[in-house]
């Protein structure tokens, strides 16, 4: 997937669809997750132009793809689908495909599915994950020492908390994004936000920032910390790109 068609298309749909972003307002969470409310009907085949499609991973993160034949195997059952020259689907309803169903004709027949039942899916499969990878907890045997007592000393730099500001690339929709910004506050980082659905200019200048950094879009959030461009929100990752910006090391 080319990450200049990627952008231009999230640009055209911000410019078409402007209410788009502000969208989410409509779900205050008290709506239930079934609906029966449809969008009008819409099918989408190999060759559908203008798409965006979104899949989740088993670790509850979401990436972007703009061909169904670019979706792997393991996100090819819940796809959400944007069509860029339509406002149906990027509301408080969403179009989603099956891909692994293909009809006769050679397309696949999109379903509705709630804003909130699509973020539950995300909670649900990231829970799940996190629980997978959680590490047993350790034996306490009687009179082991307290965890404070004879602890090794780890191969993970300090974090320094430090006059820094941080751009996070993101979009109001990604839980991931909201997380990284929260925990860059827990560390008295001044965050800037950026919405690369609502600004065009926000999606460019990332865009830009992966290719100078030599890196593969189609996950948000991007954070910039003093020039480490991360893909994606992990603590660790964050706090050593911290402690080094703090050190003076970083570009």
């Amino acid at each position: 997937m080319k990450r200049a068609a990627l952008f231009a298309i999230i640009a055209l749909f911000t410019l078409q669809n402007a209410a788009a972003c502000s969208s989410k307002k409509e779900d205050d969470g008290t709506t239930p997750l079934a609906t029966t409310e449809e969008l009008p009907a819409l099918a989408i085949g190999e060759d559908t132009p203008n798409l965006l499609l979104t899949w989740i991973d088993e670790k509850g993160d979401m990436h972007v793809e703009l061909k169904p034949a670019d979706v792997p195997a393991e996100g090819r059952s819940l796809v959400r689908v944007v069509v860029s020259d339509r406002e149906d689907g990027t509301k408080h309803l969403f179009y989603v495909v099956d891909l692994t169903k293909k009809r006769d004709d050679g397309t696949y027949a999109a379903r509705t599915m709630t804003r909130r039942a699509w973020e539950s899916e995300v909670e649900k499969r990231r829970s799940a994950y996190l629980a997978k990878i959680a590490p047993p907890p350790p034996p306490s045997p009687t009179g082991a020492p307290s965890a404070t007592q004879g602890a090794k000393p780890t191969n993970e730099p300090p974090v320094v908390a430090s006059d820094l500001t941080v751009i996070v690339y993101g979009a109001d929709w990604c839980k991931p994004c909201h997380q990284a910004e929260d925990y860059l506050r827990s560390k008295g980082v001044r965050v800037v936000k950026k919405d690369v659905e609502a600004s065009p200019e926000a999606a460019r200048e990332m865009s830009d920032k992966l290719e100078k950094s030599g890196q593969r879009g189609g996950s948000i959030p991007v954070i910039d910390i003093r020039g480490q461009i991360l893909v994606g929100f992990s603590t660790r990752a964050v706090d050593r790109a911290l402690a080094k910006a703090s050190s003076g090391t970083a570009l």
